[in-house]
């Protein structure tokens, strides 16, 4: 009988490692999760707050992710049981929620996400999630536990306020920080200047790191990345579909039609 596949991500995040990804909210094509193999991306967050997709877009993506070795997650709507556990039952190897803001909602969530006794998952097997396969069902409750990567998505000043209590539930692996949100909960939207942001950033790295849990983050490119990273992220989106594709877009055609202006000069 076949094992569940393995979540890479998680085990590395666990060992104390950096993992890094990207996040999706337009393309999901069936060669999404093939080229990200290719260019050896741990993972892919998945979104299905902002982007409009449901839950059969989704079972797609999972099951085109077989086989590339690159896990992948969702970023659900909100905090509630049925938008988790169908994206779980469907091959998601790990879920993010937005707007954690106390103890008490982390607690729902890892219910959500996991099996008894670590929380609350309803049982449905030789599914999506185990690639219909038979087994003992012992074992993949096991193995879906350590499986299934949980991220808190921090996003609001509460939350930050609130950031020790709930990195210190257990079952929650990832606190990602919704910097633009969290932004504009303080009154300045957009502005990551404002030494208030940056002592909220220091306070969920300090939970994490006191309970053992991994600080997430999406930079916009590769210099917020690396310098995210020193100030003790671990788990790491660079961009998202939209805006490297437009990004790399705009730098060819913008180097293009200079190169024409130089030409016509010449000519």
């Amino acid at each position: 009988m076949s094992e569940l596949r393995p979540n890479p991500v998680r085990a590395k995040l666990m060992a104390g490692e950096a993992v890094f990804g990207f996040m999706a909210f337009e393309f999901f094509t069936p060669g999404l999760f093939s080229i990200a193999g290719q260019v050896r991306a741990d993972f892919i967050v998945l979104d299905t707050e902002h982007s409009g997709v449901g839950s059969d877009t989704m079972k797609e993506q999972f099951a085109f992710a077989r086989g590339t070795g690159v896990a992948p997650f969702v970023r659900v709507p909100g905090l509630a049981h049925h938008l988790i556990a169908p994206m779980l039952d469907a091959g998601a190897m790990g879920i993010m929620v937005p707007l954690v803001e106390n103890a008490e909602q982390a607690r729902a969530i890892v219910d959500a996400c996991r099996y008894r006794p670590q929380g609350k998952r309803g049982l449905g097997f030789s599914m999506a999630h185990d690639d219909y396969a038979a087994g003992d069902v012992g074992a993949k409750i096991d193995a879906a536990n350590r499986r299934t990567l949980v991220i808190a998505l921090i996003e609001s000043a509460k939350g930050i306020a609130n950031a020790d209590a709930i990195m210190a539930v257990s079952g929650i692996d990832v606190g990602w920080l919704g910097h633009y949100d969290l932004t504009d909960s303080m009154g300045f939207a957009g502005d990551f200047s404002k030494p208030e942001f940056h002592s909220a950033v220091d306070a969920l790295v300090a939970a994490c790191n006191r309970h053992g849990k991994a600080a997430g983050f999406l930079a916009g490119d590769v210099a917020t990345a690396i310098a995210w990273r020193a100030k003790g992220f671990r788990c790491l989106a660079y961009g998202t579909d939209v805006t490297l594709f437009r990004d790399a877009l705009a730098h060819g055609i913008s180097a293009l039609r200079a190169n024409e202006k130089e030409s016509r000069k010449t000519r």
